[in-house]
């Protein structure tokens, strides 16, 4: 046979691929071990995490109970996110094309979906922070912000002074979106320096004004018993694996820059763990520093900070939470979110218009009520959304382990007629697999918002939403292979594009 003879390759299909989405040529790859370990340190360094470990401490763990957790829940997550890894730095796609493998290349849309959603939550939690930082700080010297008449229906919750502010910190942050990620380099560098600085202020005037370590941490757990420790363990576990749950997914949007598998590997294993549990033992300590010093524990540091006598001292501290806090969010809570609304029409959805999405839902999520206590803020908003999570990187990491073997043909990822084209683009074997993981936590999860009355769910039942990550992930991914063996081709030869 001639090579004339050869048929030509099917064309890419437009409405699936964008320069966003394309894969990364080999060329492009430069990120090394040190970039993800600095990309680790710089995420872990925010103000959630310090809530995460506080909050903790709120709930009744003492400080080595609340550390152990954090460090075995990012463990865990670690996992996921090193596998789903793999295949960004292998073929350098992004999370909404690797999705297309296992879902279909039009069934992707909704993991995608799913993921951007709660990446909105994210971005509201995270600009509530900033905003409500920023308002600490003005009602020091305009105090009549704090007694301006309400406006807003009490259900929801809301000050008219802190609403205000958050919502002018809402437009800053959709500013920096319409010029682009380029302009929030500078803030980037300036909380690479910044809060790992605040940190150690915050860590040294706690053990200051708490006369030393040992009183600080002293304090015992407030459970009686071991059944009332357990109890509380295992739903905040999960709580402590659903908060990096989102990057386990999307993580190809980051691998798919790395120089070597080593690089994404090593650099992840060094940053992820110990970052996040070296942060959290800054908010366990002055969390129980605060209970030696105020007689009440403060998991909110931001509302610590207000208690600062110089006025000075709160403003400098508030104004860099806000841009700490502003430099986060783009970075981390609008890039993917961005892609994976751009999955939905590539041709139509720019990174632009995907960032005022993700901005508006942000905001109609209702981020102040999710964090305004811990049990909201881990079995509520962390534990909740794991059980939509949990499934989705259950199915992924079966499809491209246990079936595909790290294969993919990665131009049938941008075509309609493809491999991965299922039935009408839409893999219904992986959404019946995603619902069937989803269900068994839906009982638990209604009554831990109010839905259902304490008592409505069978106790079994209700204690299957305390581990919705672990039940999802291997209830879908499991079922998923089952249903997807005898239907599936041949391991196809490894196409890199």
């Amino acid at each position: 046979m001639t090579p004339s003879s050869h048929p030509a390759p099917e064309p890419l299909s437009s409405g699936l691929l964008s320069e966003d989405l394309a894969p990364v040529p080999a060329a492009a790859r430069t990120w090394t071990t040190a970039n993800y370990a600095a990309l680790w340190i710089s995420m872990s360094l925010c103000i959630p995490t310090y809530m995460l470990a506080s909050s903790l401490i709120e709930g009744g763990m003492n400080w080595w109970q609340a550390l152990l957790t954090i460090f075995l829940g990012n463990t865990v997550v670690l996992v996921p996110m090193l596998l789903n890894g793999h295949a960004g730095a292998r073929y350098g796609i992004p999370f909404p094309v690797f999705a297309r493998a296992s879902f279909g290349v039009r069934g992707a849309n909704v993991p995608a979906l799913l993921r951007a959603v709660i990446a909105c939550g994210w971005f509201g939690i995270q600009t509530w922070i900033g905003g409500f930082a920023l308002y600490q700080m003005a009602v020091l010297w305009w105090p009549a912000l704090g007694t301006l008449p309400a406006v807003f229906p009490a259900s929801w919750g809301l000050a008219t002074g802190p609403a205000l502010v958050f919502l002018l910190f809402w437009a800053l942050n959709m500013y920096v979106v319409y010029l682009g990620v380029d302009s929030i380099k500078k803030l980037l560098v300036f909380k690479a320096f910044f809060l790992p600085v605040a940190a150690v202020a915050l860590l040294w005037w706690a053990i200051s004004a708490g006369h030393g370590l040992g009183p600080i941490l002293a304090r015992p757990s407030k459970f009686a018993t071991s059944a009332e420790f357990w109890a509380f363990f295992f739903p905040a576990l999960t709580g402590m694996v659903g908060f990096w749950a989102t990057l386990s997914l999307n993580i190809p949007d980051f691998t798919r820059y790395a120089l070597s598998q080593r690089a994404q590997v090593l650099g992840q294993a060094l940053g992820l763990p110990t970052s996040m549990t070296l942060f959290s033992f800054v908010g366990v300590v002055v969390t129980s520093a605060t209970f030696v010093i105020y007689g009440q524990t403060i998991w909110d540091p931001v509302v610590l900070a207000g208690k600062f006598e110089s006025k000075l001292l709160v403003s400098v501290a508030m104004l860099a939470v806000a841009l700490s806090t502003l430099a986060t969010n783009i970075a981390a809570n609008i890039v993917s979110p961005a892609n994976d609304f751009a999955n939905l029409s590539p041709q139509r959805i720019s990174f632009t218009t995907g960032g005022y999405i993700t901005g508006v839902i942000g905001l109609l999520i209702f981020p102040w009520k999710l964090i305004a206590d811990p049990s909201g803020y881990i079995f509520t908003w962390l534990v909740g959304y794991s059980a939509l999570l949990g499934p989705i990187g259950g199915i992924m990491i079966a499809d491209y382990y246990l079936l595909r073997r790290r294969h993919l043909d990665v131009p049938d990822l941008y075509r309609y007629d493809g491999r991965y084209a299922y039935r009408n683009g839409i893999n219904w074997q992986a959404m019946l697999a995603l619902i069937i993981g989803i269900l068994p936590n839906v009982p638990g999860f209604l009554q831990a918002v109010g839905a259902l009355p304490a008592g409505a769910v069978w106790p079994w039942l209700a204690d299957v939403y305390h581990y919705a990550w672990f039940v999802g992930f291997f209830l879908s991914g499991g079922l998923y292979v089952a249903l997807m063996r005898p239907r599936l081709e041949p391991v196809p030869v490894a196409v890199a594009g």
